[in-house]
């Protein structure tokens, strides 16, 4: 009887000490991270987030929650341990052994355009017998993701890019500098033979091309108008107004153009409109996406006028000028029939989703470049 006694009594003090130590250092040498595989991906596009569990101490965690919510427009492939809501939130349940680390991979599809990010995840863990219940939140540090508009590709919309790369394209040669040399790319269908690198071309093995400077540094321009004046919002062609921008700016950025992009659309981090002057390359390209990406069309817009009037009159440094707008609301077009007048080197990208275009006056129409939505993209 002496010896059962002594086996209770040391079981009950076993289960209490246990108890306490998880209580006071559970979460001791305990780190929790999450990442994306990418920093920005495509809408659509598939990608990867990592789930990392790190055990430091030598104290077993034979329970631990690991839960954590993002936006819903993030797909998950598996669903088990989750839900979705207007969140997706999600409770994944690990054994950890001591000095253990343990990696899970979370697949999903970027479903709509945004900037994604994922602040803190909540811990809930146990003790060695799954009594008690032990939480805390800790934070996550670096978790973010852009979710790019994807480049808008209609048939009429290709249609269009294709006439045009050929106006902007040839405005563009009969700017260049003969006496302004600004480096060597690789050959374009487009190029003139003229132009060909041979010491550049034989010492690659590629066709290589001189580029030129430009007389005046004459850059591409894209407005994008989110202003609608409507009583139902037209979201699709809202998103089709930035899909479209997307594609023009690649378009431009990929020929060594210079591009400016103005957007009256509200960014979601800073608050303000989208006004990003000319510039190329990589890094421009790089801005433009993030800054698209991150537009809130739930936000009210600023105006279209008061933003960039000024701005449109002085085109001097235009070589092009881009609109994209799903309105044809009587400030708007005026301004754009003003603009017209002095700068005939203009397009208007009308993005809609009505079964017949809409018809905003013969005065109009020339400017204008109607996109339907019903058609299928290919």
């Amino acid at each position: 009887m002496i010896q059962l006694l002594g086996i209770i009594v040391f079981a009950l003090l076993l289960y209490l000490g246990q108890k306490y130590v998880y209580a006071k250092i559970w979460q001791r040498d305990l780190k929790v991270s999450l990442s994306f595989r990418e920093d920005g991906i495509w809408e659509g596009q598939e990608s990867e987030l990592s789930e990392i569990i790190e055990n430091r101490k030598r104290l077993p965690l034979t329970m631990l929650k690991v839960k954590f919510q993002t936006d819903r427009h993030l797909v998950f492939a598996d669903t088990k341990g989750s839900r979705t809501t207007d969140r997706y939130y999600r409770n994944d349940i690990f054994q950890i052994g001591r000095l253990e680390k343990v990696t899970r991979a979370l697949h999903f599809t970027g479903g709509r355009r945004g900037y994604y990010t994922i602040q803190e995840a909540d811990l809930v863990a146990s003790d060695l017998f799954l009594t008690a219940q032990y939480t805390a939140t800790t934070p996550i540090e670096h978790c973010s993701l852009y979710v790019y508009p994807k480049p808008f590709s209609h048939p009429d919309f290709k249609r269009s890019l294709k006439q045009l790369n050929g106006e902007v394209l040839t405005k563009r040669h009969l700017l260049e500098d003969p006496f302004e040399y600004r480096g060597i790319r690789d050959y374009q269908p487009q190029d003139d033979l003229k132009s060909i690198n041979w010491k550049a071309t034989a010492r690659t093995g590629d066709l290589k091309v001189n580029q030129k400077n430009y007389t005046s540094q004459k850059s591409v321009r894209i407005f994008v108008n989110l202003e609608d004046t409507g009583i139902l919002k037209k979201e699709d062609c809202v998103e089709a107004c930035l899909q479209i921008a997307t594609a023009l700016l690649l378009l431009f950025l990929e020929q060594g153009m210079q591009v400016a992009l103005y957007c009256n659309g509200i960014d979601t981090i800073g608050g303000d409109p989208c006004i990003l002057e000319a510039g190329g390359g990589v890094r421009q390209r790089n801005v433009c996406l993030q800054t698209l990406a991150r537009i809130d069309t739930a936000k009210p817009v600023q105006s279209f006028s008061e933003l960039f009037a000024a701005r449109m009159s002085d085109a001097s440094n235009a070589l092009y000028t881009c609109f994209v707008s799903p309105n044809a609301y009587e400030d708007f077009a005026a301004l754009l029939l003003q603009y017209q007048e002095k700068h005939p080197d203009m397009k208007w990208f009308y993005p809609y989703s009505e079964s017949t275009p809409p018809d905003p006056g013969e005065a109009l129409k020339s400017l204008i470049t109607f996109i339907s939505l019903r058609e299928e993209s290919v």
